[in-house]
């Protein structure tokens, strides 16, 4: 079985929470989700630190838990959606774990996002939420791609069936 940790990336909605606590479960390992981390840490949600310190000073969280949790071992970390849009994130993840892209169409990730962007998703704020999605899509479905190693999709879905697929690639990886 893999050595490696393994991050998980993706649109936001596509699952990488979820999924990644029961991966976690499954393979015996402690479990992260890098917003969560840095929501504990400041004591603020993701979205009110998006409104008081703008993308640039949330995403500066974000490579300094990203640089904390790629020098652990043996765990399962949960990315956010825009993680990957800092070239040193995309450094450390590659370089210090097995990279897992959770794909997602964008009528499924409407679906999932829908409820609880105001809180949880402050760059769907304003405007048209599936246009927004769209562009992001757009911009960061090839990063996702360059970076990952392994890919599935989780539209339409359940938690317990793409985990066992991750697990059935990583069972065959014997890294």
């Amino acid at each position: 079985m893999l050595n490696k940790n393994i991050y998980l990336i993706g649109p936001m909605g596509a699952g990488k929470s979820a999924i990644g606590r029961q991966l976690a479960v499954r393979l015996g390992r402690d479990f992260y989700d890098s917003d969560e981390v840095i929501e504990e840490r400041t004591g603020a949600s993701v979205g009110w630190i998006f409104d008081v310190e703008g993308e640039e000073g949330f995403r500066q969280r974000e490579i300094n838990v990203i640089t904390e949790l790629t020098q652990m071992q043996n765990i399962v970390l949960s990315t956010g959606g825009g993680t990957i849009t800092r070239e040193e994130n995309c450094q450390k993840l590659a370089a210090f774990g097995f990279v897992v892209y959770l794909s997602l169409d964008i009528e499924y990730q409407y679906q999932r996002t829908v409820s609880d962007y105001r809180q949880r998703r402050p760059l769907l704020e304003g405007g048209d939420r599936r246009q927004r999605l769209l562009e992001l899509h757009q911009q960061r479905t090839p990063i996702y791609e360059r970076l990952a190693e392994f890919s599935v999709e989780t539209g339409g879905k359940k938690i317990q069936d793409v985990v066992q697929v991750i697990l059935n690639h990583l069972s065959k990886e014997s890294i």
